[in-house]
């Protein structure tokens, strides 16, 4: 494994990353909540990048993997200033956001602060909005009451161990909403999706699809694939999504 590199992001908060030279677009990984830049799906396109070429970068956010500050004090909007500041700083002209569960949602933020870069953006199990329509949609009153009020609640994964969701997040996660106004991507999007996702469901998936304007947006659901999404079936076709939104970006020039 190489060592990571350290970029001082917004209000001091240091994140840790790869950056691959190569040619553009750059392909900009963003993992998912409480994941890392290590996870299956970013080191595989790191590596398929590396063979063809290609410009990629991924990173920790803030209380993730390497990168400095507690999870637990982080929150959907800071996430999005981390990955603004080093996309803008490591990175030039045409990227391609590839973004996996709650970094969907990053990666739709992403999209809407800088339209004028995108190359093309693809998600695989995007989270939009989860903090809304997942956690305080599915929280019982005491846990409503016991966010609000203690500040915060403790929550199981299926995916990870149990972690805080705090007030800050779900008020935060409000203010950084991408399915109830406006979303326009002005580019190719690929989304993937798995029909055995207990984390995200296919609903989700089609609601993004239906809410987003877009010239060329495509949606595959993947029979019995689950979140991670990280069989080789599924890499290949991460791969594939990649492969396609580039081949139309390079036709374009």
């Amino acid at each position: 494994m190489t060592t990571a590199a350290f970029f001082d992001g917004p209000k001091g908060r240091r994140l840790a990353y790869h950056l691959t030279p190569g040619r553009g677009p750059c392909i900009v990984f963003l993992g998912g909540l409480k994941s890392d830049m290590e996870g299956t799906k970013a080191v595989h396109l790191e590596a398929w990048a590396k063979r063809t070429g290609r410009g990629f970068l991924r990173f920790d956010y803030s209380g993730h993997g390497q990168s400095s500050n507690r999870f637990e004090d982080g929150a959907i909007g800071d996430w999005a200033e981390d990955t603004y500041a080093i996309v803008d700083a490591l990175t030039h002209g045409p990227i391609v956001p590839v973004g996996s569960s709650m970094g969907g949602w990053q990666a739709l933020l992403l999209a809407r602060r800088v339209p004028d870069r995108l190359a093309g953006v693809v998600t695989i199990a995007a989270a939009p909005d989860f903090t809304e329509d997942g956690y305080w949609a599915g929280f019982s009153e005491a846990q409503k009451q016991q966010v609000m009020e203690a500040g915060q609640v403790e929550l199981p994964s299926d995916y990870m161990d149990p972690y805080i969701v705090t007030r800050r997040m779900i008020e935060d996660g409000r203010r950084n909403l991408v399915l109830r106004g406006p979303l326009h991507l002005p580019c190719p999007v690929r989304c993937l999706q798995g029909t055995a996702d207990s984390a995200v469901s296919t609903q989700t998936a089609l609601r993004l699809l239906d809410h987003a304007t877009c010239p060329d947006m495509q949606l595959t659901l993947v029979k019995d694939a689950d979140h991670r999404f990280s069989d080789d079936a599924c890499l290949r076709l991460i791969e594939q999504a990649v492969t396609d939104v580039l081949s139309h970006a390079e036709g374009a020039d």
